[in-house]
């Protein structure tokens, strides 16, 4: 990260910076359940229109797996399909999670997710106290805007109050983290926890 304007919030990511996930985990669930080899799964999967806009929060649950229960064909029904898709989580990325427990709380920190309602009330309920230290969780199925859009992380940075290029945002996806900097903000593209602590090494307490 280079430097940049005096920074007055962090914005971090969920998935993959926060919290572990594998979709793997739902691809084995469902093969499971339907009968359909995991990879047959896999390979019909993807982020595709209906993802999309079941992260903006334009389809209800039931409408989103209904289409994906049109593209897997795995003879599942919704049930299946809703537990195999809360499967995703692992757990939370500990030193992440500790390293943020010791910043400054002088120092606002925020979350937000391209996420999804029935994801949401699934790591709301499991991670509650890993993200008691952020004062505002935004996600994209409520705002109605997802990550990359340029409109996503303005109407983020106007909720949090804060300049955009006084916002230092994580994020593990490259596309993202490009899509901040579009935006404006600071950003740093976390493969580890340690682009994490380096970043907000001057904060950490202790």
């Amino acid at each position: 990260m280079s430097a940049g304007e005096p920074v007055e919030a962090l914005l971090f990511d969920l998935g993959g910076v926060l919290v572990e996930y594998d979709w793997e985990r739902a691809f084995g669930h469902w093969a499971g359940r339907g009968g359909t080899p995991a990879e047959r799964i896999r390979e019909r999967f993807g982020v595709d229109e209906a993802f999309e806009r079941y992260e903006r929060g334009e389809m209800s649950d039931a409408e989103f797996f209904d289409a994906l229960d049109a593209k897997l064909d795995a003879k599942l029904t919704q049930a299946d399909l809703y537990e195999g898709w809360n499967r995703i989580f692992i757990g939370t990325i500990d030193p992440t999670i500790d390293l943020v427990a010791r910043i400054d709380p002088r120092m606002p920190m925020y979350v937000f997710s391209n996420t999804n309602g029935a994801h949401h009330s699934t790591w709301a309920r499991d991670y509650a106290d890993a993200l008691a230290p952020f004062r505002r969780v935004f996600t994209s199925f409520e705002i109605g805007r997802r990550k990359p859009e340029r409109e996503a992380y303005e109407q983020v940075a106007a909720a949090i109050g804060a300049p955009r290029g006084r916002i230092l945002f994580f994020d593990d996806v490259i596309e993202n983290v490009e899509g901040a900097r579009a935006a404006g903000m600071q950003a740093v593209h976390v493969q580890s926890p340690a682009d994490v602590a380096s970043a907000v090494a001057p904060w950490v307490r202790g």
